[in-house]
This record gives structure tokens, C-alpha cells and sequence, in this order.
């Protein structure tokens, strides 16, 4: 029984991020279901929100002015979020350029930002992005293209990290990964999960943001409940900078993840194979087996213990597992950015699940994480 709890913990690690990825492959293969992506120009509004910005918010502007989009059908508007440096006063620079600043007097984080500046939103089709992120010219006018097919109610745009000068690139290795698993989920379907810095969405999407949920996650939850799915597309790209200090990605992570149970749990219906048909899936897959890997892990290493005790085969395999989890430690705690793949690898799956695993705890213990800091890139 001992055994078989062993291979079992571990078949389902293998299985999060290797096996539902290759399930994935065999639908498409079997029935892939493409987007009808086409030239498109409906009236736009693309919200920037932002917090205490006053180093980078004038070269997301300029970046945003520079998109190439017809300029009559383009609503800009910063939502700044509480902000209490200079990013108010940098904005209204900008004021005879058509850019709109939305200030919330009071801090209250990032969703509720977006949900009060939605209400202000006169586009068709509602843009999201942040103030680290930059975009290619054409980046606006791909992502929109999308909407041209009437069964898509969101799009993710894909993620690029630019590395800090001599640092590592765990985080690059790791967004790559999604990135992957995302274009297969489009082809068969649908995603599971927006990319938060940029991702665009039908008005009628966004007409329920919660200032206590994940905007890009509930946008994707709402989409398929109005019988619409969401799709990402590789040519609609987001480049950010990779962590300036990899000790605060598991913070990032941390909220990120919190933010996503709180969604999840208050959206069990998707779970209902009968309505939802492999949308749920999808999401039983990506998200609960995925945040469960850390439960998955801990059980493993607890029955080869026990194992090791009457073999030598799992005796190597403790051994094995010992030295893979000791490498991430090391790495973690000194705050150690590796140049080495056989280092960056274990370094952050294992910082990964440990946000998971505390963001569990936080969760369980009822935070909801409203409040938004930037991370530092």
C-alpha cells in the first residue's frame, strides 16, 4: 500500500505538468478548434492601472501612444490607484494627447481599480494592461483581431521576459512552460487563465468585476459562463523584465495564487462536465491538480521514507529527491540567481510550490489579498 501511495503522489506531479499537457495534444490532434482571427476595428478602451508609477508610467504612455490603431477609435485611461507619488501629475502631461486619468482617491487594489474604471469605458472591446509591460506597435490591433470571431470573449496576450542585465532565467523557463500549455488549451478549446499585464475582453465580460477576485481569471470564468471561450494569441505579445530580487517571485506567486482560490472557489459550477463539457475539464486539471502538487510532493517524500527503510531502489530515489529539494534550498535562501539550467530548474519549481503551499495556508486562514504592490523588475 506503501508503494502505491508512492508511485500514485508521484504519477499525479507527473501528471500537472506533463501529462495533462500531452492529453491536451492527443485532443487537439484528434479535434483542434482554431480561431477565425481577421482584421478588426472596433472602438477600443485600453485601461492601464497603476500604483505609485512615476519611474515607468511615461514610458508606458509613450509606448501606448505609439500603437498603431486608429486614434478616433482608442480610449487611454490610467486608473491610479491611490497613487501618492508623481504619477497623477505625469499623466495629466498628457491630457491634450487623449490620454484619461482615473484617479481613486482611495487605495483600495488593483481590481477595484479596473472595476471603477470600467464603468467610465466607452469601447466595445476593453484592454487591459499594465504599466511594466510593453507592447509591439501592432500589439493592440493583433489582440483585437481576435474578436472577429463571435465565439471568443477574451484574449491573453503571451508573455515575454526580458532578463536583467547577468541575471538568470528561471522565471523566463517557467513562462515559457504556460505559454506552451496555453496555445495547446486554445486549440482545444479554451484557456484556463488570462495573462494579467495584458488581455482584452468583450464589454459585456466585464460588467461583474469584484474588487476582491482576479480580474483576468474572472474574466475568463465569465466568458465561458455567457457561453463564450477565451483564446491567447502568440503574435499579441506583453514584455516585462523578469523579478529584480527571485526571493519575490514567491511573493508574487504567493498572491497570485490566493487570488486565484478565492476565484475558484466561488466559481465550483464550472466543475459541471455536463454543462460546461471539457472546459471543466480543463480547469479541474490546470488549477486544482496544479495547486495540489505541493500536497502531491509532501506525501511522496513521506512514504519513501518509509520505503527506504527495506530497499535499496528507493533508497537512491530518497537520495535523489533529497538532493533536488537541498539544491532549490540553497539556491532560495541565499537568494541566489543560478546560471546553470540544472539549478534554475529545481530552484524554482520548488519556490513555485512553495508559494503554493503557503498561499493554501493564507487562503484556508481566510486572505483574500485585495491590495497590489508592483513587483520590482
Amino acid at each position: 500500500m506503501v508503494d502505491l501511495f508512492f508511485w500514485g503522489a508521484l504519477f499525479m506531479v507527473f501528471y500537472a505538468y506533463f501529462g495533462y499537457p500531452l492529453t491536451l495534444a492527443l485532443v487537439a490532434f484528434l479535434q483542434r478548434r482554431p480561431v477565425h482571427k481577421a482584421p478588426f476595428f472596433p472602438p477600443v478602451t485600453l485601461i492601464i492601472t497603476a500604483y505609485n508609477e512615476e519611474k515607468r508610467i511615461r514610458e508606458k504612455i509613450e509606448n501606448t501612444l505609439a500603437l498603431d490603431y486608429p486614434r478616433e477609435k482608442l480610449q487611454v485611461m490610467v486608473a491610479s490607484d491611490g497613487s501618492t507619488d508623481l504619477t497623477n501629475r505625469i499623466v495629466e502631461e498628457y491630457t491634450d494627447r487623449g490620454v484619461e486619468l482615473f484617479p481613486v482617491k482611495t487605495r483600495a487594489g488593483k481590481e477595484n481599480a479596473q472595476k471603477e474604471a470600467v464603468k467610465c469605458a466607452r469601447g466595445d472591446i476593453l484592454v487591459f494592461s499594465d504599466v511594466a509591460t510593453h507592447l509591439d506597435l501592432d500589439g493592440l490591433e493583433q489582440i483585437v483581431a481576435n474578436f472577429a470571431d463571435p465565439t471568443v470573449g477574451c484574449v491573453s496576450s503571451e508573455d515575454r521576459v526580458r532578463h536583467q542585465e547577468g541575471k538568470g532565467a528561471g522565471e523566463g523557463m517557467y513562462v515559457r512552460y504556460e505559454m506552451w500549455l496555453r496555445r495547446l488549451e486554445s486549440s482545444v478549446h479554451s484557456l484556463v487563465g488570462l495573462s494579467g499585464s495584458f488581455f482584452a475582453a468583450r464589454k459585456r465580460v466585464c460588467q461583474d468585476f469584484s474588487a476582491d477576485m482576479q480580474s483576468d481569471f474572472r474574466t475568463l470564468l465569465n466568458s465561458i459562463k455567457l457561453g463564450l471561450r477565451g483564446v491567447c494569441d502568440p503574435d499579441a505579445v506583453g514584455y516585462y523584465l523578469d523579478v529584480s530580487d527571485p526571493r519575490k517571485e514567491m511573493e508574487r506567486k504567493v498572491r497570485t495564487v490566493v487570488r486565484g482560490l478565492t476565484v475558484f472557489f466561488r466559481h465550483l459550477e464550472l466543475l459541471n462536465y455536463f454543462r460546461y463539457g471539457i472546459f471543466s475539464f480543463q480547469i479541474f486539471c490546470h488549477k486544482l491538480v496544479r495547486w495540489l502538487v505541493p500536497f502531491f510532493m509532501a506525501a511522496a517524500l513521506a512514504a519513501i521514507v518509509s520505503l527506504a527503510e527495506t530497499s535499496s531502489f528507493y533508497q537512491v530515489l530518497l537520495a535523489m529527491q533529497l538532493v533536488f529539494y537541498a539544491a532549490a534550498l540553497i539556491v532560495y535562501t541565499a537568494g541566489l540567481t543560478p546560471h546553470s539550467s540544472i539549478l534554475k530548474l529545481p530552484a524554482y519549481f520548488f519556490t513555485v510550490n512553495l508559494a503554493i503551499a503557503v498561499a493554501w495556508w493564507r487562503y484556508i486562514k481566510g486572505d483574500r489579498v485585495v491590495m497590489w504592490t508592483p513587483s520590482k523588475r
